[in-house]
């Protein structure tokens, strides 16, 4: 029986990447095995294009470690290459997704190339009440439309670096929680009662 290994961290930074202050930074030093999905052009928010770089990313992984599931966590713009690429591709290694502040689809003209179901796997949408690039409303729809659980930070705009955060200690325990889950799932049924047995 092969070792279970817990799901990699996969960051997607939004539109100009996310420089050295910025909290997806800090979260990827946070895990060693973490990886960063790297567009061609941060300057151009081109769908399709951030959507098979994610894909590109996760098959140059995997090239290097077969049956690796992933956790994806995403910012701004990285948000809708994400949904995107889970809607094209089912079959995704990716179990679990965070969506930290997304860029407004219609600001792009990319509403309608996104997925308006559910999105199958655990996720969860994190948006803010004055975030300029989409408004908390919005936010809740596209949480409900994908079935994201959902949590509005407050003023805290578009939760990146200009709004204070460089660390940010509630997505690391959002991965932390999204691990301890899939540890779980993929713990032998007996174990429980096994633990149980050995703790009376």
């Amino acid at each position: 029986m092969a070792l279970y290994s817990p799901p990699r961290l996969l960051i997607i930074p939004g539109l100009h990447d996310s420089g050295a202050a910025h909290w997806q930074t800090w979260l990827q030093h946070q895990f060693r095995d973490a990886r960063r999905v790297v567009q061609r052009d941060f300057s151009q928010p081109d769908l399709e294009r951030w959507s098979a770089r994610v894909s590109n990313s996760l098959e140059a992984a995997s090239s290097l470690s077969s049956g690796t599931e992933w956790i994806a966590v995403a910012h701004s713009f990285g948000c809708l290459a994400l949904a995107h690429h889970l809607s094209q591709h089912p079959d995704s290694p990716i179990r679990q997704a965070l969506f930290v502040a997304p860029a407004e689809p219609d600001k792009f003209g990319l509403a309608e190339l996104l997925p308006h179901q559910r999105l199958g796997i655990p996720s969860t949408l994190i948006a803010s009440q004055n975030d300029p690039w989409m408004s908390a409303a919005n936010a809740l729809r596209w949480a409900s439309r994908w079935g994201a659980s959902y949590t509005n930070l407050g003023q805290v705009g578009h939760i990146n670096t200009e709004s204070g955060f460089g660390p940010f200690p509630l997505a690391k325990r959002w991965v932390e929680a999204a691990r301890a889950r899939a540890a779980r799932e993929h713990r032998p049924q007996h174990a429980s009662f096994h633990e149980w047995s050995f703790a009376i």
